[in-house]
């Protein structure tokens, strides 16, 4: 495993986090989830990524039980906050910032977070209202750092532009060989002021692994089969999607790696990504992934896959 510094932190951050997204306490069975974690350590993942809204809650509290026993300053512990919570707990006003920071620090059993991000921007409180709610939770010590996720470059801007509050340090976008969207705006508005990016998706839910066949039904153990976990993913699963996607699989057995470690290099080729955030059911996959770390490409791959995707990425950037 590579390690990477996360924007202008001073947090090092493995390439590939885990995170717990769908998966842990709630679509993946606790036994499984639990060895994911352990494989994750195993293999060096040193990242683990969730949120309050995962589960309504589950999910940090599935990861402040198994994460117990782990020397706490040996890895790097991120959540966020912003979806509803209940009827009354959602944005990011000041309440609801110091309500939601508290209510993660328990569920996940530790005095703080490495990372605080907000989930979106809200835009029914005044920026200057949660820059101010998360300046004061970094000096009151319950996160080191904050950092936001899909932020447009106008609202990132006005955040940077606000004297006297904490600095963004990260940004989680969705990025992937299927959705290049952040490259255009985002990355360089974030690569000039210390902002790294930790992205999501970026196996595109699983369909750049090259299980999901054009014109057959998705595996019965994946997610594209469970109800509970694949509401993100039907405009990735078009033949046309599919189709392109298998024309990868011969480019990795080019370089002797499965399809998901050749997403996941990609996503890696560029430095301004810190770490590429996955999910797992299944702690091979977990060591699966991890393997990505460290494969490089030459220009002539990157050119061919292009090439080969390049009627999925129109489809995909027109939804």
């Amino acid at each position: 495993m590579q390690y990477r510094q996360l924007g202008d932190s001073d947090l090092t951050v493995s390439e590939i986090a885990l995170g717990s997204w769908l998966t842990y306490g709630g679509g993946v069975e606790r036994q499984q989830a639990e060895a994911c974690v352990h494989k994750a350590f195993d293999v060096g993942i040193n990242f683990i990524d969730t949120a309050n809204v995962y589960g309504r809650g589950a999910a940090e509290s599935f990861l402040g039980e198994v994460l117990q026993g782990i020397d706490r300053s040996s890895y790097v512990l991120a959540t966020k906050v912003f979806f509803p919570m209940s009827p009354d707990d959602q944005g990011l006003s000041a309440a609801q910032i110091h309500k939601q920071i508290d209510a993660s620090l328990q569920r996940l059993k530790t005095d703080y977070v490495d990372l605080y991000q907000c989930h979106r921007y809200d835009s029914n409180t005044p920026l200057e209202e949660t820059m101010a709610a998360l300046t004061e939770v970094v000096q009151q010590g319950k996160a080191r750092y904050i950092g936001f996720s899909e932020w447009n470059p106008a609202q990132i801007r006005a955040a940077l532009a606000l004297p006297n509050v904490e600095k963004f340090v990260s940004s989680q976008p969705q990025y992937s060989m299927l959705w290049r969207q952040p490259e255009e705006k985002v990355f360089p508005l974030c690569a000039e002021n210390g902002i790294g990016q930790i992205v999501w998706s970026p196996l595109a839910q699983g369909v750049l692994t090259g299980k999901y066949k054009p014109g057959a039904a998705p595996p019965a153990d994946s997610r594209a089969a469970n109800d509970n976990m694949n509401g993100f993913m039907q405009d990735l699963r078009s033949d046309r999607v599919l189709s392109a996607v298998q024309t990868l699989q011969p480019l990795a057995d080019q370089l002797n790696i499965s399809m998901a470690q050749l997403a996941l290099a990609w996503i890696l080729r560029d430095r301004r990504v810190s770490a590429a955030i996955v999910g797992a059911s299944r702690p091979d996959q977990v060591a699966d992934n991890a393997a990505a770390s460290g494969i490089t490409f030459d220009e002539p791959m990157l050119r061919e896959i292009d090439m080969v995707l390049g009627p999925a990425l129109k489809q995909v950037a027109a939804r």
